[in-house]
């Protein structure tokens, strides 16, 4: 019992494919969780679907101009986010409505490239990602954009999350409120790109949402917040990935689902936490 118990946990790791995926999967935990938590509390989760959806063209136009993917990826997510605050400060529209129109434009715009140049990429890997398909050149770019990214988190934590909780006290103590903003859109966009070799243009945007979600609706205080968001994404990729190799499914929506799954129960233990709450209160 106890060694098939055993074969059961360590068989995945026996196969190069799967460690890869595991580390991998490791690399984007930590800086994505961090993010997610900031962008739940900026109220940007919309920005980070617009994003993601947005790099879909620039890689097609990467493709055509022989340049390298994530180059494309990155500008085209970039632009979307540039545009997006644009057409915000200078329309009566609001800024969702915004978002929408220019997510789904520039993804449409995406899908019709791809299908006129009739390219070589398959467009579920870029959809959806290719977790088990990863080669050490992927992980080594990916660790490249990991490390940028989270370099920039750790020298400006605390303004970015001063920004978070008060913009116009951030901006009144003295703090270049602008460049935080811009700052934090373009290792979003990296984040992105960094992201897309294991999960995808559409699953990257689970990352960006569900674990600040998850830890917003469980933790009381932002460390708090910061380290439930990194265990959910820690958890979900161990959950999703081991689920997957013994159900033979894919590992990157195997994944989400398990995050999925982390929030209804994350849901359900805040709604039990008030309710327990409202009636101290009441005695």
């Amino acid at each position: 019992m106890m060694e098939a118990l055993l074969d059961f946990f360590v068989d995945p790791f026996r196969f190069a494919y799967m460690q890869k995926a595991f580390l991998i999967t490791f690399l984007i935990a930590l800086p994505m969780a961090a993010m997610s938590s900031l962008m739940v509390l900026k109220g940007w989760s919309l920005l980070g679907d617009a994003m993601s959806h947005a790099v879909l063209p620039g890689i097609v136009l990467a493709y055509i101009a022989g340049l390298p993917l994530v180059i494309g990826a990155f500008a085209a997510g970039l632009f979307c986010a540039v545009a997006t605050g644009w057409l915000n400060a200078n329309s009566r529209v609001k800024e969702d409505t915004v978002m929408g129109i220019v997510f789904s434009g520039m993804f449409g715009l995406g899908i019709v490239l791809h299908v006129s140049v009739r390219s070589s990429l398959h467009l579920d890997h870029i959809l959806f990602g290719d977790m088990l398909g990863v080669a050490w050149s992927d992980i080594g770019a990916t660790a490249v954009l990991t490390v940028l990214c989270g370099g920039f988190l750790l020298v400006k934590w605390r303004d970015l999350v001063a920004q978070a909780f008060d913009g116009l006290h951030a901006q009144a103590i003295g703090l270049k409120t602008g460049w935080l903003h811009y700052g934090l859109l373009t290792a979003i966009a990296l984040m992105i790109v960094a992201s897309l070799k294991a999960v995808g243009i559409i699953l990257s945007i689970a990352l960006l949402v569900a674990p600040g979600a998850i830890a917003f609706l469980v933790a009381r205080t932002f460390a708090g917040m910061l380290t439930v968001a990194v265990g959910s994404v820690v958890l979900s990729a161990l959950v999703g990935i081991f689920a997957s190799y013994h159900i033979d499914s894919e590992p990157a929506p195997t994944m989400v689902l398990a995050m999925t799954g982390l929030f209804v129960v994350a849901l359900a233990v805040s709604q039990v936490r008030d309710m327990r709450m409202r009636r101290v209160a009441q005695n």
